[in-house]
């Protein structure tokens, strides 16, 4: 049985979204892997539910529709800031909490640091004790990682990897180069021989996948 895979990222807000998510759909099945995008799986709402309603109910409905996924697969090239999609970020922990593989790859292979320095302008300033600080007072994360450590924790926790490819900016959320490695990289694990079939809410043990980033 093809595994089902959840494919998670900020191209939903794209005006062709369904266009995106049908290539990626295509490159999932040659690979041996059902691909499972969102904006596909949201059903029809009343019209007379109020907006709050909707967005509710899209969100229930994607929280049914990844406890029927194997694993995920997400995008997080950042999205209106210097770090993922806040929605992918809760689908992935989502998954991880559901013991399911994450896979991830993004468009910006810079390190996060380095993306947050320039969100800030350059005001980004070093601590006696070597950390560096924004002009908040915040700490700035500088684990050499590509986004917040949580996220690339879970992943390579999940036993998946990350993917990061540069693409050029107008292309960040339509290339799919690094999404075809991703796929490449789950599907060697999820069509294994010997794969765990993953069902219920806790926690299973995965076949290692590497350390981590793979560009």
């Amino acid at each position: 049985m093809m595994a089902r895979v959840y494919l998670a990222g900020p191209e939903v807000f794209l005006a062709d979204a369904r266009e995106i998510g049908m290539r990626k759909r295509i490159i999932c099945e040659r690979h041996g892997l059902i691909g499972v995008f969102p904006a596909d799986e949201e059903e029809a709402c009343n019209p007379s539910t109020t907006l709050p309603g909707r967005g509710l109910a899209i969100s229930r409905a994607m929280e049914r529709v990844m406890r029927t996924c194997d694993a995920m697969i997400a995008n997080v090239t950042p999205f209106r800031g210097p770090s993922a999609d806040v929605g992918s970020a809760y689908e992935m922990g989502f998954m991880r909490a559901l013991g399911r593989p994450i896979f991830a790859y993004t468009n910006d292979d810079r390190l996060l640091f380095d993306r947050v320095v320039e969100f800030c302008g350059g005001s980004v300033r070093e601590r006696p004790t070597g950390m560096h600080e924004d002009s908040d007072g915040m700490a700035v994360e500088s684990f050499t990682l590509r986004d917040n450590l949580m996220l690339e924790g879970g992943v390579i926790g999940s036993g998946g990897c990350l993917v990061a490819a540069p693409a050029p900016h107008v292309e960040r959320y339509t290339s799919l180069a690094a999404f075809e490695r991703c796929v490449s990289e789950a599907a060697a694990l999820l069509n294994s021989a010997d794969r765990i079939l993953f069902g219920g809410e806790g926690e299973a043990a995965v076949l290692p996948h590497g350390t981590g980033d793979t560009s």
